[in-house]
């Protein structure tokens, strides 16, 4: 056979990973808060984009107005003019169509279904918002101080000299969240041009400080700080202090006769290093926490079934301002402003389509998830099911990686509390008897029921705990009895019986 060149047209079709699609998938795993972020940061760079604002009259007229007509506003006549803003120059601009970025796209009634089309309609409305007449507590408290001010302001009072009050101020800033100084003191002697004498000096002072405990440099100096303040710093303490890694280890054989007490004293120094604070500075840790908000809330319905709704508290409402576009498009001087106005106009149409898909998506996972746990939201953990993300997928006819990114630090909230999305996907284990598989979260709890119940003088050991298991119809092995005991921090049975030992002999 000969061989020879010769020129062969095929044609394929591949997927090209566009800036939009790049960011459509962005969107799926972002969170509320960093959705927000997103949308600020487009609303800022983009004229044609803005907020709904339910308590704004006028801007829920516009939107309205808006809504009522939106094919005269996306292809009226205003489009058709002659500076070129036609609809098929518009498109002409973009790298791909909206069509392309949504090829799984759920949000018609043929997928979603009669049922989940009529709840993301209900989910999508003004409804679940604070009434602008109302007033939280909470954006009327004051700030909570922080651990700097806190500190700022018993330096002021403790020190005269300007030198040392500099000197404390270093100390001050090299104090970490917990309030231990994690900055090295020479260094901070040379950087101020003095020795470190000064500088411990002034650190001794500042170790007075309240709550006490702040300014140590590891957690033995905190623990000292606050047993020589209650005037319990003997030397049998002093010994348990130097020695806390065998108080880590529960060898409590060795430290009665490091400490030179009996089994008594011990335990009572113990209750009094469990009284202490290891992290003092935490009190101070950047005032009030955020709340988790859920992104989906599950309600029994009257029938028996469940309601999968979207928490409209965070579905933004972001409008394009097509008015505007009409009002400045006639008016553009050059091609440069032309294409800017265009691409302004093809992201916010596409950030609005986006925005919709992605609320549709969660609400469709968060369904399938409802419909596949429904034994635990009835009957709780024990009756969760083992579950994958390919089973959701492709239940619903999505591809595996976009349910991955859908479940990313989303919460759910049902009549069971608020659970992230992940928390019911679970390993599967085998049944013994060739049953239905079990769950790895419900046998995790059926490992912490048995430890809690057990009695002192019946230590449950892994092995034991294996047994009792496959009783149950549970097929598991010892090394993953352990792996899931030591995630829960529970310790191993020879531990636990060494405690139960001291507290029944504390008890007599």
């Amino acid at each position: 056979m000969a061989l020879a060149a010769k020129l062969q047209l095929r044609q394929s079709q591949s997927l090209v990973m566009t800036p939009q699609l790049m960011q459509s998938i962005r969107l799926l795993q972002f969170t509320h808060v960093e959705l927000e972020h997103f949308i600020d940061e487009e609303i800022e760079r983009n004229p044609l984009l803005e907020r709904a604002e339910p308590q704004d009259d006028a801007a829920s007229d516009q939107m309205q107005k808006i809504e009522a007509e939106p094919q005269a506003a996306a292809e009226g006549d205003w489009f058709e003019n002659e500076a070129g803003w036609s609809a098929e120059a518009i498109s002409e601009k973009l790298d791909t169509s909206l069509e392309n970025l949504f090829p799984d796209d759920p949000g018609t009634s043929e997928r979603l279904g009669p049922d989940l089309t009529a709840q993301w309609k209900s989910a999508s409305g003004n409804g679940g918002g604070a009434s602008s007449e109302g007033l939280d507590a909470g954006d009327m408290a004051a700030s909570a101080i922080t651990l700097r001010d806190h500190v700022g302001e018993q330096i002021a009072l403790a020190f005269v000299d300007p030198a040392a009050r500099l000197i404390a101020g270093e100390l001050a800033d090299g104090l970490d969240e917990t309030g231990y100084v994690r900055a090295d003191l020479e260094e901070i002697a040379m950087r101020l041009g003095t020795d470190a004498a000064s500088v411990a000096k002034v650190l001794a002072v500042c170790q007075t400080f309240e709550p006490t405990g702040l300014f140590a440099r590891d957690l033995a100096e905190c623990v000292s700080l606050q047993l020589a303040a209650r005037d319990r710093l003997d030397p049998a303490m002093k010994a348990l202090v130097a020695n806390l890694e065998l108080l880590a280890r529960r060898d409590f054989q060795t430290l009665k006769r490091i400490c030179g007490v009996d089994e008594e004293d011990l335990l009572d120094m113990l209750a009094e290093i469990r009284a202490l604070d290891p992290r003092p500075g935490m009190a101070f840790s950047g005032g009030a926490s955020d709340a988790i908000v859920a992104d989906v809330e599950v309600r029994a319905a009257n029938d028996g079934s469940w309601t999968v709704e979207l928490n409209a508290e965070t579905l933004p409402r972001v409008l394009v301002d097509h008015i505007y576009f009409a009002q400045v498009s006639p008016h553009a001087k050059n091609q440069a402003e032309k294409d800017f106005l265009a691409e302004c106009l093809q992201n916010a149409n596409w950030l609005t389509r986006s925005l919709d898909q992605r609320a549709k998506t969660i609400l469709k996972v968060a369904s399938e998830i409802v419909r596949q746990q429904d034994a635990f939201l009835v009957h709780g953990v024990r009756q969760l099911k083992p579950l994958n993300l390919r089973t959701v997928a492709d239940a619903i006819g999505m591809h595996e990686s976009t349910v991955s990114r859908v479940t990313a630090n989303k919460y759910m909230l049902t009549p069971r509390g608020v659970f992230e999305l992940r928390y019911f996907f679970t390993a599967s284990i085998a049944a013994s008897g060739g049953g239905d598989a079990h769950s790895s979260e419900a046998v995790r709890d059926r490992i912490k029921q048995m430890i809690d119940e057990e009695k002192p003088v019946d230590v449950l050991s892994d092995d034991a705990i294996v047994d009792m298991l496959k009783e149950s119809g549970v097929d598991i092995a010892r090394r993953t009895v352990a792996k899931y005991r030591e995630g829960m921090n529970i310790p191993s049975s020879v531990q636990r019986r060494r405690e139960k030992r001291a507290l029944a002999s504390a008890g007599r």
